[in-house]
């Protein structure tokens, strides 16, 4: 008989996991909490955006849906800024039309499932919310929305339940378990920018629209229908802050002056303001992520927040890696799961820092003089010596190296532009035989 494997949750990386697991041919159980969206009802608020890179593609090519995803897809080639005058700058992101994807989070969630109900050995439960889980045994117990109770044993226990998993509260009773959970000073408040009367993206659809302002920012990613899911990053206490805006007069004034291009644009703005709720952001680092034949995958070993891009890309990423170790070791489930958290806790730890530490550049730098003179001069070098010289953004981004290089790479990166431009260097640019010496001999 084919060997049990549980997955508990039913989200991107949980459906995706029943594919791969399902191709090797283990039996599959996947429990979702919520109702199963493709029949309309997705719970999730407004249609989310995420960013696909080339990580995500590289798993959702595994299975057959790259192309498709790309064909709904918004491709985005830079991040144009927005400052308060409403004077725009545009930043590419990598070189030859490199571009990030803009996909529905609930679209993706559904095809992912709709693939999975094509494969007879995987089984699928909705409104089936985990209530236990026993490491030791590989038993789980659900209790569905009549009420009922249900118990399940596997031979293999995942657990893809995001990150405020049931199945790594598990975890947290077992001893040597180490846990950390670590929430930003901000939340978000999703808005929207709605299609020009004509029908037509009213701001340029091929870009990651950012509006920075020191504490906070906005950013707009593009759908499909012409309009913009937006996202507002703004402290809970402050001038400006959540905890101080009332009153619809209050949240207008703050975008007259501090978002006055996009305001003729978002026509729901306060009506949008007022219903959505507050969201809220935090990193999540944990370890182990296995315990016998139970793992952890996805946010639920590692929430990161939104700031790279990264979070859909790395849990993608979890799945191709558990994969591959699943055919190295030809299922020997004891070497697989060790050699699966110890390849990836490193990189997820690393993502989760630049993901933080991207939120300062978004918010912070991205319109400053200084920083845009330090990007121009990347770009050149990148452009120039592509050989020698990646980006830190086009190795998390663009490429698929581990995430702990890009880490290490992007702190080497920093110093020598640090050194072109303090030293007077950018008139030896174009100076082949200097300059690769320079940067062979300062990022070796």
């Amino acid at each position: 008989m084919a060997e049990k494997v549980t997955l508990v949750g039913g989200g991107l990386s949980g459906s995706l996991m029943a594919v791969f697991l399902a191709r090797r041919g283990y039996e599959v159980y996947m429990y979702e909490r919520r109702g199963d969206m493709r029949g309309g009802n997705y719970e999730g608020g407004r249609s989310i955006n995420l960013a696909l890179s080339n990580r995500g593609l590289r798993a959702l090519a595994k299975v057959g849906l790259d192309k498709e995803v790309l064909n709904i897809a918004i491709p985005m080639t830079g991040r144009m800024m927005h400052d308060i005058n409403g004077n725009l700058s545009y930043q590419p992101y990598g070189k030859d039309g490199e571009a990030i994807n803009s996909v529905s989070r609930g679209g993706l969630n559904i095809r992912l499932l709709q693939l999975a109900d094509e494969y007879p050995n995987i089984h699928l439960f909705f409104d089936t919310k985990c209530t236990f889980a026993d490491l030791d045994t590989g038993i789980t117990r659900y209790q569905t929305a009549h009420g009922t109770e249900i118990e399940d044993k596997a031979d293999v226990v995942i657990g893809t339940d995001g990150a405020f998993s049931a199945v790594r509260d598990a975890f947290m009773r077992t001893s040597r378990f180490t846990y950390s959970q670590t929430y930003e000073n901000h939340g978000y408040k999703e808005l929207e920018i709605t299609p020009a009367e004509s029908g037509d993206f009213p701001i340029n659809k091929n870009c990651l629209h950012i509006w920075p302002r020191k504490s906070f920012m906005m950013i707009a990613l593009p759908n499909p229908g012409g309009n913009f899911t937006c996202t507002l990053f703004m402290p809970y206490e402050g001038e400006p802050g959540f905890d101080d805006l009332h009153t619809p007069a209050q949240v207008q004034e703050l975008f007259n002056k501090q978002f006055p291009d996009a305001v003729p644009l978002m026509p729901g703005l306060t009506k949008d303001f007022f219903e959505n709720p507050i969201g809220h952001l935090a990193t999540i680092r944990c370890y182990p992520w296995v315990h016998n034949r139970t793992a952890l995958l996805g946010d639920s070993a590692h929430a990161v927040v939104p700031f790279y891009g990264q979070g859909m890309n790395c849990s993608f990423e979890d799945c191709i890696v558990l994969d591959e170790f699943i055919e190295e070791f030809n299922g020997d489930w004891g070497l697989v799961l060790d050699a699966y958290q110890k390849s990836r806790k490193p990189n997820a730890d690393a993502i989760a820092t630049l993901a933080v530490n991207n939120f300062i550049e978004m918010r912070d730098l991205v319109g400053t003089p200084e920083f845009l003179h330090k990007k121009h001069v990347e770009h050149e070098l990148t452009e120039l010596y592509p050989e020698l010289f990646k980006s830190q953004y086009e190795l998390v981004t663009f490429q698929t190296s581990p995430y702990k290089y890009a880490f290490d790479m992007g702190a080497k990166n920093d110093k020598l532009l640090a050194h072109i431009i303090n030293g007077g260097l950018e008139s030896k640019l174009t100076d082949k035989p200097y300059m690769e010496a320079l940067i062979k001999e300062m990022l070796a």
